[in-house]
C-alpha cells in the first residue's frame, strides 16, 4: 500500500529523507513516516499420499486450477492463516506446515508466503467462494494449473522436497 494521505489525522503526506530507504512518505503534523507496505497473504498446497488439493476458483483465473490462498489477517501468524483458509475453503485440517519462500506479485502489492502441508483429517466440504476442490495427482497437477505461476512454482518445490 502506497500512502499519499495520514492515515491518522488525513493530511497530505510530504517526502523525507530515511536514511537508507531515501523518500518516504511523512506526516509532518504528526512527526510520523509510513513505508509502503504490500499485503500478506498464503499459498499452501495441501499433500495426501501422491496427490494435492487443488480448487477451481474462476475469479482467480478461468482456465487453471490453484492452490488454496488467502489473506493474513491483522494479528495472525502467516502459520495460523494456512489452518484457517485451508478449513475455510476446504474443511479439512492440516498439520506438519512447512515454509517454502515468498513471492512478489507486481501490480498487485502482494507478498505471497507459500508453504506445504499435510493432510490430516476430514472430508472435502467446498465454501461458496470455490466452484470446485479435488485430490489430482501430484506429478499431474502441473499441467492443470497452467495460469498459476506462483502455484506452480510452489508444486515445483514439493516435488523437488518429496523427490517425485
Amino acid at each position: 500500500m502506497k500512502f499519499i494521505y495520514c492515515p491518522k489525522c488525513g493530511a497530505k503526506l510530504e517526502e523525507k529523507y530515511s536514511w537508507d530507504e531515501g523518500g518516504v512518505p511523512y506526516c509532518v503534523k504528526d512527526d510520523l513516516l509510513f513505508f509502503d507496505v504490500p499485503k500478506p497473504c498464503i499459498m499452501v498446497a495441501v499433500i495426501k499420499d501422491d496427490e494435492v488439493l487443488l480448487l477451481k476458483q474462476s475469479y482467480i483465473y478461468k482456465n487453471s486450477r490453484v492452490l488454496i490462498s488467502g489473506y493474513i489477517g491483522i494479528d495472525e501468524k502467516a502459520e495460523d492463516t494456512v489452518h484457517r483458509e485451508v478449513f475455510e475453503e476446504t474443511g479439512i485440517k492440516i498439520d506438519n506446515v512447512r515454509f517454502l519462500g515468498t513471492e512478489y506479485i507486481e501490480g498487485k502489492e502482494l507478498l505471497m508466503l507459500t508453504f506445504m502441508a499435510f493432510y490430516k483429517d476430514g472430508y472435502i466440504i467446498k465454501s461458496d467462494e470455490v466452484e470446485a476442490v479435488s485430490w489430482e495427482k501430484l506429478n499431474k497437477s502441473l499441467e492443470l494449473m497452467n495460469e498459476d505461476v506462483i502455484g506452480k512454482k510452489v508444486i515445483k518445490k514439493v516435488l523437488d522436497i518429496l523427490k517425485r
